[in-house]
């Protein structure tokens, strides 16, 4: 059944249950388990989106080649939205840390453009004077 206009196809949930060969019933157990979030149309009828039957597919993989409960089913869903989200502070942080540091180099190369003395780091080194034999500047004797 074609999409609303999104490019995003929505399937009818005897369509579902038919491409992965589970009972209707199935589908609306998931869905009373808060596993499948299905839409709804105005007469209420049930149309899965392509992200639904991804959902979908993580849902019996889990099932039945891993051997994993509805219970356990929902705790791996639940943490892989947290890491998805913690994923994504991540690189939004790190977006920002790069943007601080790209200023930040700018910043210092402008200070550096605009010093009162321009000198070479030796420059600013004290050498001692042979002539004094080594003895600091001010000590008696």
């Amino acid at each position: 059944m074609p999409g609303k206009g999104s490019g995003q196809g929505y399937y009818m949930i005897s369509a579902v249950a038919r491409r992965y060969d589970i009972h209707p019933q199935t589908l609306r157990l998931y869905e009373r388990e808060g596993l499948l979030k299905p839409s709804r149309t105005e007469g209420n009828t049930r149309q899965y989106s392509d992200a639904d039957l991804e959902q979908l597919e993580t849902i019996l993989t889990l099932t039945r080649e891993l051997g994993v409960n509805l219970a356990g089913v929902e705790i791996i869903l639940n943490m892989r939205s947290k890491m998805d989200r913690m994923q994504a502070e991540v690189n939004e942080f790190m977006a920002y840390v790069k943007q601080e540091l790209a200023r930040g180099l700018g910043d210092w190369e402008r200070r550096l453009g605009t010093a009162l003395v321009r000198s070479s780091p030796t420059d600013l080194v004290r050498v001692e004077n042979p002539a004094e034999g080594g003895r600091e500047r001010g000590s008696a004797d």
